[in-house]
């Protein structure tokens, strides 16, 4: 880690927020997710393309004489607000880097579900790098921040950045892809409960080494140029996730949501990450509002929602 930027307390003073910074934040899916075998450290090694949808959640924070953490939306109750939380962490994580003293009032308006694969709460962990950036004045590059990020779980950097992303290493190590600008359209299909990370893929390894599982998945150079390529068609077809096996092993009703999507006219479904939410690649708008209206009716999923991307990651609003 770089040595810590300790500002003086005059030059603090001066780049804090005097008022209240509200943080908005993205879901992200992955384009391409590549799993490769396990690592010494207990990870696996990830060739993924993130890509950051209009999902959001918000956090905002305010000055405070120590570091608490209020919620509403989804996973209120169930979400803990202590240390264990990713919000927490992140918060004296910049502390400790920066040698500020950790005090804020931090709230949280969810709306990405917990466990779903969306990376929900690495999402709410790069909010508060951003936040507590903001409201302290520590004004950290976002290099900086990511770097920080890092070390909180491997989604968080890319959440700092948003729009789409080539992650490798872990995940943690991330390249903004260049294309010209385009907007999909997705459908995000929120399933009951959530799955563990962890767990899906400790099946996957099971699945592998049982010869249960589809051969991996090649490098992600042909989804990249899809993307360059701007076609939602050409997209779809390139579109692939290692995990979607073991998370349908763990929940054999995401077959039933996947088949849905495609009878609804979708171009492409997959599991989003290592799951439980299925998400849909649509032509146009329209063609999204109709996809999620069926998937809805057909009763195989808690809710779906319209979503485009890409959109840029954890900024002040």
């Amino acid at each position: 880690m770089t040595e810590a930027w300790r500002p003086d307390d005059d030059e603090r003073s001066r780049r804090a927020a005097t008022g209240p910074v509200r943080v908005r934040v993205p879901a992200k899916i992955n384009l391409h997710l590549g799993v490769g075998p396990l690592r010494p450290d207990g990870y696996h090694e990830l060739n993924t393309v993130y890509h950051a949808i209009a999902l959001y959640d918000e956090l905002t924070a305010r000055r405070g004489d120590t570091l608490t953490l209020t919620m509403e939306g989804e996973g209120t109750g169930e979400l803990a607000l202590d240390d264990d939380n990713l919000v927490i962490r992140a918060a004296r994580a910049l502390a400790a880097h920066t040698g500020v003293p950790a005090h804020a009032r931090l709230h949280l308006r969810k709306q990405i579900p917990l466990a779903a694969g969306l990376a929900g709460g690495s999402a709410d962990a790069a909010a508060a790098l951003v936040a507590c950036d903001t409201l302290w004045g520590t004004n950290l590059s976002r290099d900086q921040l990511a770097a920080i990020a890092a070390d909180l779980g491997s989604d968080v950097p890319f959440l700092i950045f948003g729009g789409t992303a080539l992650g490798t290493g872990r995940g943690e190590t991330v390249s903004p892809v260049l294309a010209r600008p385009t907007t999909w359209h997705w459908v995000v299909a929120i399933a009951d409960g959530g799955l563990s990370t962890p767990t899906a893929y400790r099946e996957l390894d099971r699945l592998r080494a049982d010869g249960a599982a589809p051969p991996p998945l090649p490098n992600a150079d042909a989804l990249l140029a899809a993307l360059r390529q701007r076609s939602p068609a050409v997209l779809a077809a390139t579109l692939g996730n290692d995990l979607q096996a073991a998370a349908q092993s763990l929940r054999p009703a995401l077959a039933a949501t996947l088949k849905a999507g495609e009878t609804a006219g979708a171009l492409a479904g997959m599991v989003s990450g290592s799951g439980p939410t299925c998400v849909f690649l649509a032509a146009d708008a329209a063609g999204a509002s109709r996809i999620a209206a069926e998937l809805e009716a057909a009763g195989v999923c808690r809710a779906a929602r319209t979503a485009t991307g890409p959109v840029p990651g954890a900024r002040v609003i």
